[in-house]
């Protein structure tokens, strides 16, 4: 089966950036900006969502969208609501509503702030959800919006994204590491560092799985590099990649370094159910950041 057209909204981003690079020139792919597209102008989401649909049947290739589209801004989102529900609620759900009506399979990434942050073992995608912060809750009814509209709908969830485009953490270490002599990082947040091209692979075979109807029975999947670390030493091993004295990073608590917004305390997902669906699980975290800083070294600053 050739492989299927994909549309990707929000697709200027790191992620995106990645998961069209991973496509490569393998069939169809449209991967607009918020500029291109705005998720929250009903009339330009119809028309480009028609427009792809026509030309996916015109080159006779099984449509697919993958929706990354989203405010993301999380202390900003504190002050912000409305914005945060239009990108983050609103948005989705009248895309779904779309890919329902036009018979397309829709991929809508989500996150690991949908969860209170208090538990001691990782997340499951059926356990209870708790949002601390605007972002998390407009996310997680996003989520509900989009499963409710559309029964071909499926949320991957994910967490500590970092890529070699825009602001994330690995670019904010390497920053502070060339402006400071020492970094406080907190050392009681817990989760699973995801490299946004790893990503990309899983949401790659996700979407080829759906086009096929080959499709996971379960709708919401967690999809994290494995293993777990606190931000303390998951700073430690970016300094370490940077070719800099890790001890430069002094441990803190989160309570020491507040935020606008909360930050789950612990946040690891567990991939269980994505493994169980058939699918490939991403490799180790530390794994993932060495071969981050093979391909993207010189965008950090390494040595």
């Amino acid at each position: 089966m050739p492989p299927p057209a994909l549309l990707i909204p929000g697709g200027r981003g790191q992620l995106g950036a990645d998961l069209a690079a991973c496509r490569g020139s393998a069939g169809l792919l449209h991967a607009p900006g918020s500029a291109e597209l705005d998720i929250t102008d009903s009339g330009m989401l119809a028309d480009a969502v028609d427009s792809f649909a026509d030309a996916a049947s015109d080159a006779g290739l099984r449509p697919v969208v993958i929706n990354l589209a989203a405010y993301t801004a999380v202390d900003d989102a504190e002050s912000d609501r409305a914005t945060a529900e239009r990108v983050n609620t609103r948005g989705p759900a009248e895309l779904a509503k779309l890919c329902r009506d036009r018979g397309m399979p829709l991929l809508h990434v989500s996150t690991d702030y949908v969860f209170a942050g208090d538990a001691v073992e990782p997340y499951e995608p059926a356990d209870e959800t708790g949002p601390r912060s605007v972002y998390g809750s407009t996310k997680l009814a996003g989520e509900q919006a989009v499963l409710t509209a559309h029964p071909r709908a499926w949320v991957v969830r994910t967490a500590w994204l970092y890529g070699a485009r825009g602001a994330n953490f690995v670019s904010a270490m390497a920053r502070l590491c060339a402006e400071r002599e020492t970094v406080s990082v907190a050392e009681d947040q817990i989760g699973s560092p995801t490299w946004t091209a790893d990503l990309a692979r899983g949401l790659s075979e996700l979407a080829d799985s759906v086009a096929r109807r080959d499709q996971p029975a379960a709708r919401v999947l967690h999809c994290t590099n494995t293993g777990s670390v606190s931000r303390y030493e998951f700073a430690r091993a970016v300094f370490e990649e940077l070719g800099a004295d890790p001890d430069r990073v002094r441990p803190v608590a989160t309570a020491d370094v507040p935020r606008p917004a909360p930050r789950p305390a612990f946040s690891v997902l567990s991939d269980r159910q994505w493994t169980e669906s058939g699918l490939t699980p991403l490799r180790h975290w530390r794994e993932a950041l060495r071969a981050a800083f093979e391909r993207h070294g010189a965008v950090w600053g390494a040595n």
